[in-house]
């Protein structure tokens, strides 16, 4: 079973700065694609960025420029660095493993962690 948990929410002030970390453990880790995605209040969970066991990323279109997707598969953790954050960045923020080692929007995650709450205040 593969487990994934994610730390580094909190509350930051507009145009701030936050790092997500996903410690993921069950499977090998740099096999597989991971991702980011995240959910408003009264919005359905939308992706946010991604990254391939090679390391190519992409991205929302909203956060391209802002956000930065990084693996280290010694530590079996994905992170997303977070900069110049608005209010409109205000979700839970989920960590997720794909089943393949590409990403593709075609196939979704298979295994999710349990969110971490990110607060951008104006």
């Amino acid at each position: 079973q593969v487990q994934l948990v994610e730390s580094g929410g909190g509350l930051v002030q507009a145009g701030g700065s936050l790092r997500l970390s996903c410690a993921a453990s069950g499977r090998t880790f740099s096999t597989y694609a991971m991702g980011w995605f995240r959910q408003a209040p009264g919005k359905e969970r939308e992706f946010v960025a991604a990254i391939n066991w090679g390391g190519r990323t992409y991205y929302a279109d909203s956060v391209k420029g802002r956000f930065t997707i990084s693996r280290d598969n010694a530590k079996n953790t994905v992170y997303l660095q977070m900069n110049s954050l608005k209010p409109e960045d205000t979700a839970v923020y989920y960590c997720a493993s794909y089943p393949v080692s590409s990403y593709s929007s075609k196939n979704p995650p298979r295994y999710w962690g349990q969110g971490t709450q990110v607060t951008v205040s104006s």
